[in-house]
């Protein structure tokens, strides 16, 4: 039987009632619940059927990559996923602590799932299939906003091999400033449709609602040297480009989550998202052109050849190197 792990990143109070529904979902599931803290995290903390992890035992793991990452950055959450890979789980399911579960988030998943192929269509807004409102994915480069939707139909339903699946999520879904500062929210998706996107189709997806399997684990990585709104969207560009050489699909599913979002300026958003709507469509560009190698044993080279490929085009500070380089030092210890 498969070993499941929940991964999340929070500074948040050990009184939030989310982390105690998941620690309690987790126990009766028999998934390990990692919860990793950072420098604003309260001193003390403990959730029955949670493993908090504070920055100092954080410190205390064979990690080189927790000794390198920054604080207070979302990508600690990075150092969840290590621990996880290290206990041996074969799939990691990830979300955030404004996220609140329904039922199918728990729900049984397949690595081959019947869904609508798509290959072939640069970019695609996603969310168009799943609601008839006017409304995309952080991440999608604003220049792409009034393409032309496909038709469902134009694509072909078979079976998809997809190791990474992204969920939505309901009435404050993962849009970036632009929607919220011009458009009312909440809002639901009203539709269930599974699209799995493979070669030459893209879509960022975040990590929020997002599960792996085992073969996708070293492309978890989220690099700390660039914008934090950007990280887990220029994060899914380099999963896809890697996928795709492997013949694999992302999967984008019905929401299984609804978010209560933590506070946020949105003014401050639009700042931090500044580089992605300035540079998502070049990055994505430059990745479509690298020379990758198919295979797994492949990965976690052609990860180190897409960041030095941000770096070097200055996308992605120079600092982020170590990072990524550790993160495959400890990867490879433990993954396969």
């Amino acid at each position: 039987m498969s070993k499941k792990s929940l991964v999340i990143t929070s500074i948040g109070a050990d009184t939030m009632p989310v982390l105690h529904t998941y620690a309690e979902e987790c126990t009766k599931r028999g998934l390990d619940f990692i919860m990793i803290g950072d420098t604003k995290s309260p001193a003390q903390f403990h959730i029955d059927g949670c493993d908090f992890y504070s920055v100092d035992r954080q410190l205390t793991l064979d990690s080189e990559f927790a000794k390198l990452c920054p604080t207070r950055h979302y990508a600690r959450k990075n150092i969840g996923y290590i621990v996880a890979i290290k206990n041996g789980t074969d799939e990691i399911v990830e979300t955030d602590d404004d996220n609140f579960p329904r039922e199918p988030f728990w729900a049984e998943h397949t690595r081959m799932v019947k869904s609508y192929d798509v290959q072939d269509q640069g970019w695609l807004n996603v969310y168009r299939y799943f609601t008839d409102k006017f409304v995309w994915p952080r991440g999608l480069p604003l220049e792409e906003l009034q393409k032309p939707t496909p038709a469902l139909s134009s694509f072909v339903e078979k079976e998809v091999l997809c190791p990474i699946q992204q969920g939505l999520a309901d009435e404050n879904p993962d849009v970036d400033a632009v929607f919220r500062l011009a458009y009312p929210l909440p809002m639901d998706f009203e539709k269930s449709v599974r699209l799995a996107l493979g070669k030459n189709a893209w879509s960022p997806f975040n990590s929020q609602n997002t599960y792996w399997y085992k073969e996708a684990f070293p492309l978890l990585y989220l690099p700390a040297y660039c914008s934090f709104r950007m990280t887990d969207i220029w994060r899914s560009y380099v999963a896809q480009r890697i996928s795709w050489v492997n013949g694999w699909a992302v999967l984008y599913h019905e929401p299984t989550v609804w978010q209560e979002r933590n506070e946020h300026n949105l003014l401050k958003d639009f700042e931090d998202e500044i580089p992605g709507y300035l540079n998502n469509s070049a990055i994505c560009k430059a990745l479509g052109e690298l020379d990758l190698l198919p295979g797994i044993e492949n990965i976690t080279k052609n990860l180190i050849i897409c960041y030095e490929c941000l770096t070097s085009n200055g996308w992605v500070g120079m600092e982020e190197m170590p990072l990524v380089k550790a993160w495959v030092n400890d990867i490879e210890k433990v993954w396969k």
